[in-house]
């Protein structure tokens, strides 16, 4: 009996769960077609039909890591500020699917510096990052909330800080927990939020 489409699809379902699955638990570099053909218990062999190549896995698993982050449910906090910091919080690892998502992004940065064309599709990736948070910097400035300065090295600032706070809770969850990753993050926007001393000067003197 020939299969239908809607056997191939589930099949591409499975399979998709199962990458997934190795990902969270193996990180990037445990990707293999035996791990993920033990995962789905079934051969190699059938996986050859999904994935001709290891290229052909990664660059599948990859595509699907962005598919799930994209999907996941968003914080919505109306403008300013109060969105930039939605935006970041949205990025940390403070629920266990958020903490899969980014074990199984920083564990791919290795193979992506590897690769000059997962390179380049990873600083695209980043840059249109820092775009959608400079806006919500941008907007800040424009209610009050933060300073005047040039949105863009703003918001790059905030997205590398964020960043780093998710490799120190990816390898110290006991010292850097939901609640301590919240309160670094709020006590960093307060920091930005703050007057420059230069601007006190300003004050005082007129």
């Amino acid at each position: 009996m020939p299969r239908t489409k809607g056997d191939h699809e589930a099949r591409r379902r499975d399979v998709s769960e199962a990458v997934w699955q190795v990902m969270a638990t193996r990180g990037f570099a445990g990707l293999t077609l035996r791990a993920v053909a033990t995962e789905l218990g079934a051969t190699t062999g059938l996986l050859t039909h999904y994935f001709p190549t290891k290229r052909a896995l990664v660059e599948y698993a990859l595509d699907l890591l962005e598919q799930r982050t994209l999907s996941r449910p968003r914080r919505q906090a109306g403008k300013g500020l109060a969105a930039l910091r939605a935006a970041l919080l949205d990025i940390l690892p403070l629920t266990p699917e958020a903490t899969d998502s980014n074990r199984i992004w920083v564990s791919s940065w290795d193979a992506a510096l590897s690769d000059a064309d997962l390179s380049a599709d990873y600083a695209r990736k980043y840059a249109q990052s820092r775009d959608r948070l400079c806006d919500r910097v941008a907007a800040a400035q424009e209610l009050g909330e933060l300073p005047p300065g040039n949105p863009a090295d703003i918001a790059a600032g905030a997205q590398s800080f964020t960043l780093g706070l998710v490799v120190q809770a990816l390898f110290a969850p006991a010292a850097f927990t939901p609640q301590r990753q919240v309160e670094l993050l709020d006590d960093y926007l307060a920091a930005l939020a703050a007057p420059s001393s230069a601007e006190n000067d300003d004050s005082t003197g007129s």
